[in-house]
């Protein structure tokens, strides 16, 4: 599998990068380890996770996702093979939340425990946090590459401003300047990264890892009315998709797929994978054959007639 400059870092990643907010809630850890194995197996080297995954279940306090992936890589002692990226930032309960000085200090020892390593190649900014200055928190990740505990800084959900503002911090103070951006983007949702985000990420060399890549496996094509949605853990947040707009998509994403003889998943992360800015897709698996649709879109080359039809399909205008 080709690899990819994140970046202005050193960072070379697979076009895919596996999203492990499944890790310790809709797969157990067995199915993890079993899972992560034939991503790396694939060609794959790029994993996502964020010390909040999963605090949302029932019983779980976050860190689930991390300490199973840092079992894997002890297990498998492949530690410098992959590309680990997690996030600090969100909400950890009594643990605190947000992107101060002391946060992000105690945060990356707990992610370093549970991951089982001693640097994180990438360090996320989950959220802004506009309680924090962007000096503190820049500088903070400065301390953290000196020590070595960090390779390089992301950021997830920002808007375009504070982005310019943070990379003109970055500049002027010679701190590490965000390489990465995280945003939610995919052949549905395109309109608030494509207006700002996109330009920006070009002009800047930003390497940019889309989430929610598939909308929550709507454009798999597997929820297509309100029905497929009984026993789906995504549920909510696919019901918004359900639309004209939604059907739309879908049908060019079918009509592609057919002259492809492939699936609606490849075909949309195909797309992704093409688009100039997007350096990897974020994408998530419960299954070994949802693992191996995925893996195979990497191997799909859009030609551009495809490509115009699912702009088409998917303009926010039409």
């Amino acid at each position: 599998m080709e690899k990819r400059k994140l970046g202005r870092s050193e960072l070379e990643v697979s076009p895919v990068c596996f999203g492990g907010n499944v890790f310790g809630w809709t797969i157990d850890e067995a199915t993890s380890f079993e899972i992560l194995d034939a991503f790396v197996a694939a060609g794959g080297n790029f994993i996502d996770t964020a010390d909040v995954y999963s605090r949302w279940v029932e019983g779980n306090e976050g860190g689930e996702s991390e300490t199973i992936l840092g079992k894997w890589m002890k297990q498998r002692r492949n530690r410098d093979k992959v590309i680990v990226a997690t996030k600090v930032g969100n909400d950890m309960g009594p643990k605190g939340k947000g992107l101060s000085r002391s946060h992000i200090h105690l945060a990356i020892e707990d992610s370093l425990q549970r991951l089982q390593t001693d640097y994180i190649d990438l360090y996320q900014s989950h959220i802004d946090d506009e309680s924090t200055s962007l000096e503190e928190t820049l500088e903070t990740y400065a301390e953290l590459l000196r020590q070595g505990k960090v390779r390089a800084i992301g950021a997830s959900n920002y808007s375009a401003d504070r982005l310019v503002r943070a990379l003109q911090i970055s500049e002027q103070h010679g701190y590490p300047r965000y390489e990465s951006l995280q945003p939610l983007y995919n052949l549905y949702d395109r309109a608030d990264y494509e207006q700002d985000l996109e330009p920006l990420c070009i002009e800047q060399e930003i390497g940019v890892i889309s989430y929610f890549s598939l909308a929550s496996g709507f454009l798999s094509g597997k929820y297509r009315e309100e029905k497929d949605l009984s026993n789906s853990s995504r549920a909510g947040y696919v019901k918004k998709y359900l639309n004209a707009r939604g059907r739309r998509i879908l049908e060019a994403i079918d009509e592609v797929a057919k002259t492809y003889n492939t699936t609606p998943t490849q075909i949309s992360l195909s797309w992704l994978i093409q688009r100039p800015s997007i350096t990897a897709p974020i994408v998530s698996a419960t299954k070994l054959e949802q693992l191996n649709d995925i893996i195979k879109a990497v191997n799909i080359k859009l030609d551009q007639d495809s490509i115009v039809l699912l702009n088409q399909a998917s303009s926010s205008n039409s």
